[in-house]
């Protein structure tokens, strides 16, 4: 078991899923244990500390959705989260602010010697909060801190950004570009850092500075920060806190009467092994996957992970599914995931298939009707894995197939392929065509791809379509801003003489 797991498993609680979002069942004490362990273990995490409106933006944000699917470490940063989750069934125990957290986190790098690099807020507060931590903890190692010029995401200078802290080698990253962009920016770049840790403070970098003060104890205490909040910046806030209160509401209505806790028919049951073979195993879920079942299958995680095969749930007997079972399958996906192998959902019952499409999660998951079918949706994913962009058999167009999942993941690979395919095409004086129906899933960095090649055919005096775009790579250029730009016709009298 991986220091993680194990960490996990004394923390007690399985995760709950609320509006798609996994929160770790963890207090702001284990928390703290569990981020240094991440530090000491040299491998690289990225942990978001999520409050109501990263949820409600992820309703809109597939991307951004994804990322809080995936992240290494979900913390609870609101008292109306404490508040759902103890109506959903799986009481959270605190909330675990980003405002608390770092500072018990710095004098933990202080006594630890973990070095801490500040990217984001104004130069000021940067400049601000070093100081401040200097004169707080002078054994503290401060690696050094960047404030880059504020801009759109895909349009900042990412290698030098990457430079600076690569050169700095931090142990823990603190980046206060605001939700969603520093989480965005993150995922795009955590994997190329070499930083054990990186996690997304929001206005925490002004609170070290002392430019920004935080609401008194006992508001805090009682849920009403956001008023102290709001009565600060009411112009900023106003609109954005009436928003929240309305998709979060009615969101956790809906999951509370859907999902709601019942008393339950039979005795929790566990899953069980129902068939396996050299690199697959077929574990079958109870009728209940609830709270209760839940906890019995705490060792699941682990035990599917020690395996070292492939795996296929079977969810075809699953009558009900509340919060918990729910969060429980994003932990077993994440965790399969970074072990680079595959979860299936086998012949999942409507009921499971409703669940996860309430909370807009049916698209993070394989599911196939039977092993057969299971197996050929494996072997097409590891194919995709293996070559996620290829030439494609359209008559008289080339065109160059995007597919699968196009992410910070793979986005080398893609642009060695994509950038050849271009070249090669727009020296040929044809059209270049990049076919996006094969896309499963793309992020900030395959938008940035899609940028990136159309800019490259307008250089070389050639013309680039992106052709059959499914609706989740357009929502991700349509939130970028970038929707007009990349799949429109380019103006001929713009386009570079012909060489």
């Amino acid at each position: 078991m991986s220091d993680i797991s194990m960490i996990r498993s004394q923390a007690g609680q399985p995760p709950i899923a609320i509006l798609g979002v996994p929160f770790d069942n963890l207090t702001t004490v284990e928390a703290i244990d569990l981020i240094t362990r991440m530090v000491e273990s040299r491998r690289l995490h990225y942990l978001v500390t999520a409050n109501v409106d990263f949820l409600v933006q992820a309703q809109e944000d597939v991307e951004l959705r994804r990322i809080l699917f995936d992240a290494h470490l979900v913390l609870c940063d609101g008292t109306p989260l404490v508040w759902a989750s103890r109506w959903l069934g799986n009481p959270l125990p605190e909330r675990v602010a980003g405002s608390d957290l770092v500072p018990l986190l710095l004098r933990v790098a202080a006594e630890k010697k973990f070095r801490v690099f500040l990217l984001g807020a104004t130069p000021e507060s940067a400049v601000r909060a070093m100081e401040n931590l200097k004169a707080k903890h002078p054994d503290l190692p401060l690696a050094g801190s960047y404030s880059p010029p504020f801009n759109k995401l895909l349009e900042m200078d990412h290698d030098e950004i990457k430079r600076r802290i690569i050169e700095a080698k931090p142990d823990l990253l603190l980046v206060s570009f605001g939700c969603p962009k520093q989480e965005k920016w993150i995922a795009m770049h955590y994997r190329s850092l070499g930083v054990p840790v990186c996690v997304g403070v929001g206005a925490t970098i002004d609170f070290l500075a002392g430019q920004v003060r935080r609401a008194p104890k006992w508001m805090q205490r009682t849920g009403t920060e956001w008023i102290f909040r709001l009565l600060q910046e009411p112009r900023r806030l106003f609109t954005r806190y009436a928003k929240g209160l309305w998709v979060f509401g009615r969101g956790i209505i809906a999951q509370w009467w859907r999902l709601q806790v019942r008393a339950p028919k039979t005795p929790a049951a566990v899953s069980t092994p129902v068939q396996d073979a050299e690199t697959w195993q077929c574990v079958k879920l109870p009728a209940r996957f609830d709270m209760a079942a839940a906890r019995n299958d705490a060792l699941l995680v682990d035990q599917v992970l020690a395996d070292g095969r492939d795996c296929l749930l079977e969810l075809s007997a699953v009558e009900f599914i509340d919060s918990t079972g729910v969060g429980l399958l994003i932990r077993l996906q994440k965790k399969v995931r970074a072990s680079h192998r595959h979860l299936v959902l086998l012949a999942p019952s409507v009921t499971v298939q409703r669940a996860l499409a309430m909370m807009h999660l049916q698209n993070f998951f394989a599911a196939a009707p039977d092993i057969a079918a299971a197996q050929a949706l494996i072997a097409a994913r590891v194919r995709e894995e293996n070559v996620p962009a290829l030439p494609g058999l359209t008559a008289g167009l080339n065109p160059l197939v995007w597919q699968g999942e196009i992410t910070a993941a793979n986005a080398v690979k893609v642009w060695q392929q994509t950038e050849a395919h271009v070249l090669a095409i727009t020296a040929a004086r044809r059209e270049a065509v990049i076919d996006l129906a094969a896309v499963r899933f793309l992020d900030s960095s395959g938008a940035g791809l899609m940028v990136r090649a159309r800019k490259l055919a307008q250089r070389e005096g050639g013309k680039l379509t992106f052709a059959n775009p499914p609706e989740i790579v357009t929502s991700v250029l349509r939130l970028a801003r970038l929707e007009e730009f990349v799949f429109a016709e380019p103006d001929p009298a713009a386009q570079p003489a012909a060489r």
